[in-house]
């Protein structure tokens, strides 16, 4: 809550509750038939009735002035809501293009390993004319660490 409308609120219920004494001392004097004491004790009920619409009237800018600080702070959080989707769906569509321009990383055997494949497969009785079953599906890994096994196979040399 506002600190004005605080202030307006308990000033207001404060001078209305003020105002209270001096009208009891006006309707006893009116009993009594007491004239003067009846003007004077109006008077102060009066000056108390004013304050109280003083302070209304502080307590009614302190509502407006807090309605329009709770308006921007909407305005503020929707266009935040809104730049956060916006974000949301520029990742996601970069993403899908990442999904779909990846390219794997291709595996290259070097020399060394090329030979020790060559060993293998004399050990193994020289079964090995072309193309080797450990390599007949060709995997690449994309960038996202899956492995993608791809069409045709890989040719090791012998």
């Amino acid at each position: 809550m506002n600190g004005k409308t605080m202030e307006g609120i308990t000033g207001a219920r404060t001078n209305m509750n003020l105002m209270n004494t001096p009208m009891r001392v006006y309707r006893d004097a009116r009993r009594r038939g007491d004239l003067a004491v009846m003007e004077r004790a109006m008077g102060y009920a009066g000056e108390f009735a004013g304050k109280a619409e003083e302070y209304k009237s502080k307590a009614e800018e302190g509502m407006k002035e807090e309605a329009e600080e709770v308006r921007e702070k909407a305005r503020l959080e929707a266009e935040k809501f809104i730049q956060k989707q916006k974000e949301e769906r520029k990742e996601q569509e970069e993403g899908i293009e990442r999904k779909k321009s990846r390219e794997g990383d291709v595996l290259e055997i070097s020399e060394k390993g090329k030979a020790m494949i060559k060993e293998q497969r004399e050990a193994d009785g020289g079964a090995s004319e072309g193309k080797d079953k450990l390599f007949s599906k060709q995997a690449v890994s994309t960038e996202a660490g899956d492995a993608v096994q791809t069409k045709g196979s890989a040719d090791i040399p012998s």
